[in-house]
């Protein structure tokens, strides 16, 4: 039995009650409009309405998603912005975001992110150091954080050893 594709109203009802539920950005909520086989026009006032009644926030999204990504999936800024550009966020609202990122949360996150790729590397060699740095770069540190948080890391195995 085939299923009759939503009503343009069924189908904001249920972008409603995606947004009620979890943070979401404009232009995710537009794919999955199109995707149901509405026109650009119908997407478009529907994500009028939604963002009318504060269902989509893109400044609130874009914050959501960056400390999220921070805490949960320890990423760097660099990798952040990306992501939010993707998603077509306007740079004002990737800036503001990425400064909305606790700094003890984001350091936290190099740190825990460095340790855990460090134990599997031989730090004594330089192509290791060079892997650490590389991966930690992949993650969207940036590059002063990641060379300042090696050299921490190495001073305190000399001060600490096994």
């Amino acid at each position: 039995m085939k299923r009759r594709p939503p009503t343009a109203e069924e189908m904001l009802i249920k972008m409603a009650g995606l947004c009620a539920g979890a943070e979401q950005c404009t232009a995710d909520i537009r794919q999955k409009i199109l995707k149901h086989g509405f026109s650009v026009d119908e997407a478009e006032k529907m994500i009028s309405y939604l963002c009318a009644n504060k269902y989509i926030d893109d400044s609130r999204y874009a914050r959501a998603y960056s400390v999220d990504k921070v805490r949960f999936s320890g990423w760097g800024k660099l990798k952040i912005g990306m992501g939010l550009r993707a998603k077509g966020m306007s740079d004002t609202a990737i800036s503001q975001a990425l400064d909305h990122i606790p700094e003890n949360d984001y350091l936290e996150a190099l740190r825990k992110v460095m340790i855990s790729k460090a134990r599997s590397l031989d730090l004594k060699e330089i192509k290791d150091r060079q892997k650490l740095y590389r991966h930690l770069a992949s993650r969207g540190f940036e590059s002063r954080l990641i060379i300042s948080a090696i050299r921490s890391f190495l001073k305190s195995e000399k001060a600490n050893p096994d």
